[in-house]
This record gives C-alpha cells, structure tokens and sequence, in this order.
C-alpha cells in the first residue's frame, strides 16, 4: 500500500523482484542485489546526462557526488519499490529529451512506456508526468496549427507507451471494479492532506533537502539534537551557498541557451525538471520524506556538476585547484556519515536461523506459530517456512472452523520483545490456540522461542 491514501502501488515491481528471486534461490538479498544494480545504472546515467548537457567533467564530478551520497546509498542498497525511482525517473527524462531531439516516434512510445512504470513505482511520478507533459508543450512552441498538431502527435505516442507500460496496473483494476482508482479518486478530491492552498514553505524544505541532505548530509530536524547549533547554522549557510549558486548559475545557462535551439532543449528540460518538481510540494499538506524525492535526487548533482564543471574548464590552473577542494570537501563529509560504515545487522541470517530452529523443534509434525512483538510482522519467519515447504497452520475461528481443525498439539511463539509471557496472551494466534502451558523454552541469537501444548 502507498504510504498515505490506503491505495495499492502497481505490481510490476515484483514482476522485477521474479528473476533476482529465481536467481539467488529465493534469498532475500536477491531483490536487494536488483536495487543495487538499478543504482549503478543511475549512476550511470547521471555520468550520461552530465557529459551530453553539459561536459565530461561536469559528468564525472555530478556522479561522483551521486555515488557517495548517504541518502542515495541508503535508498540504493534495500529491496523497496520506491528505491527505483530515480532510474526510471531519469530514463524516462532522458529518452523523452533523445525523442524531441531526434524527431523519433518510437522513442516518444518508449519514453511512455518508461514513466508507465514509474508510475507503478511510486505515485509521486505524477510529477514526472507534469514535467514530461510541460517539455513537449514549451520545448517547440511556436503559436501555429503546425505546432499544435505535432505537439498533439507526440502526446498521443506518450500516452500510448504509457498504456504499454502501466498495463499491468490497468489489467489489475479492470479486473476488480477501478477499486485503487476510485480510492485515488477519492484522495485528490476528499482528503484532507491534498486540495486547494499552497503551502511555499515547502518549496524550501525541498530544496533544502535536495541541496544540503543529498549534498552535504544535512540533518533533517529530528536530529538537530546531535549537533552543536552553531554547526547547524554553519551547515545551513553552506546549503544555501550551494543551492543559491547551482541554481543561479543554471538559470543564468538557460538564459544563454536561448540562442541555441540544441542547448536550449536540454536546458529547458532541465529547468523544468526543477520548477515544476519542486513547485508541486507546494500543493501537499503531510510530512515530505526523504524517499518523496527520489525522482529529483540527480537533479542538484547535476546543477552542481555543471558549476564545478565550468569552474574546472574556464579557470583553467585556479579552477582546478578550487574544484579539487571542493569535492574533496564534499566526498568527505559525505564519506563520513554513509551507511556503509556501520556493521550489518544480519536481519537476513537471523530470521532464517530462528525459522529453521522452530523446524527442527516440531518433529515434523503439524504446528501453530505466532509472535510478540513490538511492531513487527511474522511474515519473514513464515517466508522460511514456505521455503522449506513446511508452513504453519493458521489457527481459523470459530465461525470458519467449528471443530477447531486448525488448532494442532503444539504452538511456537517467537518473542522479540523480552520478557514475554505467551499464556493467557490475547493475541488471536496465542488466545486461539485454547489453555496451554509452555513445555520449553529456548534463547535464540536475539529472540527468545517458547514451545506450548494444551492443558
């Protein structure tokens, strides 16, 4: 489900997940390995757009920084849908700038057929459509029916690469009543957290985010506590200083592009990209996270890219020199706060070790299972059952199971919050299993594992 409105992402993320799971012989990690690949392609792509919009420096120095970014690895090294983003936000970009440069119908197809899936990774590509649909309308205008034909041809091979690559969603929705529709319907209209009144001091939170939390890791609020004040204010200066320059320069570009029908298509998308990205977190009334922003996440790389870039070809010797500290600044305060850093918890081994150890404790024979916990669910234990082709019966109620079928001679209960008391517990998987008493007791890594019988 998204995170807010109650609505269902589209399924072709797991249509991805499919192959790495065959692969890695349904090893967790295997989705996880499929993200860190799509990461390694965006660093490429940003490398790709730098190097074609601006300079081969202004490439290698924008994915650099994109590389060692502590958000972007955070986001780039875990199975979740929403971890993709910036890939197919920026394919889908970079084929729609390739189809208006060229003139090529079949790219329009295919860069439609990209923000389809983008738009199955994460609802926020909304904005990617915004963007993608400004592009087309400003990239050529000109205020004839020439120009309003062809714009019109082009957004009718969009949409049809965009039914391509949203069909999965679509199939789904034709096949049970336009349910997530009417649900997003129902969120754009009806809820509280969307609709009329803009809310600017969004636009700064975001570019905030972008320019220092991307950039320079600067913290978002909840962690201020770490951190002297005084540190805090020299960090939001430095991200002003970088936004105000990036930005500015960029513009300033773009003003000089407009001579230049090549340079001026790049520029433009580009602008876009960042007016109408940015802009639209006006309209959102929740919280933004971090992870809202995936498909702006190259874009300050980018900028900066371009101004590092310029400096290092137009200052010749000092220009160098400047740039080699900056991004030796840069690098390593990025350096120093990434998560690589920190020793892996070894969430993957511990589940399977704790599901095999109830295994081998049931004889092989039938058995109930439940967990306490604070917050977690039990359905990275029960994937190892599956695995092992050994899942536990899921205990019915009465109205379903009268004769109390479902209930076998033994309950494993894993506690993750310790100490627990499994009997008398009202949590359906224990209450329902009837009065039992525990018969052992077990310490597993961090767990502990109770096995109870009927009275």
């Amino acid at each position: 489900t998204s995170s807010v409105g109650g609505f269902f992402m589209g399924p072709i993320y797991y249509y991805f997940m499919a192959p790495f799971l065959f692969l890695s012989r349904y090893d967790p990690v295997g989705p996880a390995v499929m993200v860190v690949l799509f990461g390694l392609l965006t660093i490429y792509l940003i490398y790709r757009i730098g190097k074609e919009f601006f300079s081969t420096n202004a490439g290698l120095i924008s994915a650099l920084l994109y590389a060692v970014s502590p958000i972007v690895i955070i986001y780039s090294r875990s199975s979740w849908n929403p971890n993709v983003f910036p890939f197919f936000t920026l394919s889908s970009l970079l084929v729609l700038y390739k189809a208006v440069s060229k003139n090529k119908w079949w790219l329009f197809v295919l860069s439609g057929i990209l923000m389809g899936v983008n738009l199955q990774i994460h609802y926020l590509a909304t904005f990617v459509g915004a963007i993608m649909f400004f592009y087309i309308l400003l990239v050529d205008f000109r205020p004839r029916v020439s120009w309003i034909i062809e714009s019109l041809k082009r957004y009718f091979l969009m949409f049809a690469g965009f039914l391509i690559g949203f069909s999965p969603f679509l199939l789904f929705e034709l096949r049970h009543q336009f349910a997530n529709t009417m649900h997003i319907i129902d969120f754009i209209f009806n809820s509280p957290e969307t609709g009329a009144g803009m809310q600017i001091e969004n636009i700064k939170f975001v570019i905030e985010r972008l320019f220092g939390g991307l950039v320079i890791s600067y913290p978002v609020f909840a962690n201020f506590k770490n951190f002297d004040l005084n540190i805090i204010n020299i960090w939001l200066f430095a991200v002003f200083i970088i936004a105000s320059i990036s930005i500015g320069f960029f513009v300033w570009m773009f003003l000089k592009s407009m001579g230049n029908k090549n340079n001026y298509q790049k520029y433009l998308l580009l602008l876009i990209w960042l007016v109408v990205g940015v802009g639209l977190f006006a309209f959102y009334k929740k919280s933004i996270y971090d992870y809202y922003l995936g498909f702006l996440y190259p874009l300050p790389f980018l900028l900066v890219g371009l101004v590092l870039g310029s400096v290092w070809e137009q200052l010749k010797n000092i220009g160098k020199v400047v740039v080699v500290i900056v991004l030796t600044v840069l690098v390593l305060i990025s350096l120093n706060f990434t998560q690589i850093r920190v020793p892996g918890n070894q969430q993957v081994n511990q589940m399977k070790s704790i599901s095999d150890f109830v295994l081998s404790k049931t004889n092989n024979e039938p058995f109930n299972f439940a967990i306490i916990t604070a917050g977690n669910s039990d359905h990275a234990y029960r994937y190892f059952f599956r695995l092992e082709n050994r899942d536990p019966v899921i205990i019915q109620y009465p109205g379903i199971d009268p004769d109390r079928k479902t209930v076998t001679n033994q309950l494993f209960v894993v506690c993750e919050s310790v100490p627990c008391s499994p009997p008398g517990t009202s949590q359906w998987e224990i209450a329902g299993f009837g009065q039992a008493e525990v018969v052992d007791h077990w310490k597993v890594n961090v767990v502990e594992v109770y096995k109870l019988v009927h009275l």
